[in-house]
């Protein structure tokens, strides 16, 4: 039975953005960004009130239908709670539709919030990790950025199939199975640094998944994995080995068309030297090393348009 929460509970989220994809490991691989959004949430007697600071201020819905919104209450709805009223603050900092896993974010924080204040009420009732990443991923459909919000670091994530309770259609063929997520984290090696060039210009997820094909050459299916094995060794053991751990062939050369800016980049770090792929479905770009990122080149890309940013490598999301 559902159990009402008291008005007067307040709890904060902090959460970082994400990368994912890490060049080879297509929804599989992703890493956590110290560049944090804030979710302060409080129970009251009825209603909602939401106020947005920052990134995505003038562009979501102040209502029921903010993502935020929505996953606080699926968080809610997950530990047999309800609130008959909430106070709901967002600050953002996280760049929106720029490949730095926002709506992951942005999911997870508001999960992370909800299961907060059930367990504020009910200590019982607290999510461990695993749990919050199924619920995550969920809204998000695949893994990587919501696993990499929910355990920092470097995750490696995948889906499976659950067979019980599986709905079938007259035929015989499965017609729906619920998806279980799964990840591991794994700690970077402690000389790795982060550095995004992150464009003014936007881009649509859904646009740039269509760009991919259905089929791709065994060869290049076969490159890939021995890239991304090679990309878990590279980022925790030996990143003297990051440039050929991050070459991709599935994706990244498909949406080079939509990604111009970001495409040359790339190629222009990569010949430079540094580990450089697209962040998730771009625009940003994502550069790896154990180096400082040359002054000259974030010179560079700040007269192109880029705002160069070097967060830490997170710790997954935090609720106080």
């Amino acid at each position: 039975m559902t159990r009402a929460l008291p008005a007067g509970i307040t709890v904060t989220a902090r959460v970082p953005a994400s990368s994912a994809n890490l060049g080879p490991g297509f929804d599989s691989l992703g890493i956590a960004l110290g560049l944090y959004d804030e979710i302060v949430v409080r129970t009251t007697d009825s209603g909602l009130t939401i106020r947005v600071e920052g990134e995505g201020a003038d562009d979501v819905p102040w209502g029921p239908s903010h993502l935020v919104v929505r996953a606080i209450e699926r968080g809610l709805e997950s530990a047999g709670v309800w609130a008959d009223g909430l106070d709901v603050v967002c600050r953002n900092v996280i760049p929106h539709s720029r490949g730095l896993g926002s709506s992951a974010s942005a999911v997870v924080g508001g999960l992370a919030a909800g299961r907060g204040l059930a367990a504020e009420f009910d200590p019982e009732l607290s999510c461990d990790d695993a749990e919050l990443v199924q619920l995550a991923s969920e809204f998000e459909g695949h893994p990587d950025n919501a696993a990499a919000s929910v355990l920092g670091g470097i995750v490696v994530s995948w889906t499976e199939a659950e067979d019980p309770a599986v709905a079938q259609a007259a035929n015989g063929v499965l017609e729906h199975q619920r998806r279980r997520y799964r990840a591991v984290r794994l700690d970077p090696h402690p000389a790795l640094r982060a550095t995004v060039l992150v464009p003014e210009e936007r881009s649509s997820t859904a646009h740039t998944r269509g760009l991919l094909p259905e089929v791709v050459p065994h060869g290049d299916a076969a490159f890939n994995a021995s890239r991304a094995a090679l990309a878990v060794v590279a980022l925790t053991q030996r990143p003297d080995l990051l440039i050929p751990a991050t070459a991709d062939r599935l994706h990244q050369g498909y949406r080079s068309s939509a990604l111009p800016l970001t495409t040359a980049w790339i190629d222009r770090l990569r010949a430079a030297g540094i580990a450089a792929t697209v962040s998730g479905a771009g625009p940003t770009v994502l550069a790896l090393g154990t180096g400082d990122f040359p002054a000259e080149l974030a010179e560079r890309a700040v007269a192109d348009g880029l705002r160069v940013v070097r967060p830490a490598i997170s710790d997954g999301v935090r609720v106080d």
